[in-house]
C-alpha cells in the first residue's frame, strides 16, 4: 500500500506553500484532493484489470498442479484487491474530511499533521507523534 501511495504522489510535485499561507488553504486542499482522486482512480483501474485478467485466464486445467497454481495466483490477486478496497475506503474518508474541513488535522490530538507527512501518506489521520505512540502501544500489546 505504501508503494502505491509513493507511486501516486511521485506523479505530483510536492506542494510548496507560499509565504504566510495558512495551513490547509484552498490551494492545499485542492492539491490533496487531486492526489487522492488520482490514487483512487488508479486503484479502481487496477480492480478492472484484475477482473478482466481473471475472466481471460480462467481455465479448467486437467492437471491438478496447474489448477492449483492458477487458484493460488487468483487468491493472491484477490487479497491484493481486498487491501486496495480498504485503501479506497480510507481515500474516501480523506476526501470526506476535506469536504468537512477536518483534513490535515490529527484525529487524536487535533494538531496539524503537516504537509510533508500528508505528501508521504495522503490518508494519514494522525500526527507523527500520536501515530508513533499508537504503534508503541500496539507492540506492547502484541508482546504480552
Amino acid at each position: 500500500m505504501a508503494e502505491a501511495a509513493l507511486q501516486i504522489t511521485n506523479n505530483f510535485k510536492p506542494y510548496k506553500p507560499k509565504k504566510g499561507e495558512e495551513y490547509m488553504s484552498e490551494a492545499q486542499l485542492e492539491h490533496f484532493t487531486n492526489i487522492l482522486n488520482a490514487w483512487k482512480q488508479e486503484l479502481m483501474d487496477e480492480v478492472d484489470r484484475t477482473m478482466d485478467h481473471m475472466k481471460d485466464e480462467a481455465a479448467n486445467f486437467p492437471d491438478p498442479a496447474d489448477r492449483a497454481t492458477q487458484e493460488e495466483e487468483f487468491s493472491l490477486e484477490l487479497r491484493a484487491r481486498d487491501r486496495e478496497r480498504k485503501l479506497i475506503k480510507k481515500i474516501n474518508e480523506s476526501l470526506e474530511a476535506i469536504a468537512n474541513g477536518e483534513y490535515g488535522y490529527c484525529t487524536t490530538c487535533g494538531v496539524e499533521i503537516g504537509l510533508k507527512r500528508l505528501e508521504a501518506r495522503p490518508t494519514a489521520t494522525q500526527c507523527i507523534d500520536c501515530k508513533s505512540l499508537d504503534e508503541i502501544k500496539e507492540k506492547q500489546i502484541k508482546g504480552k
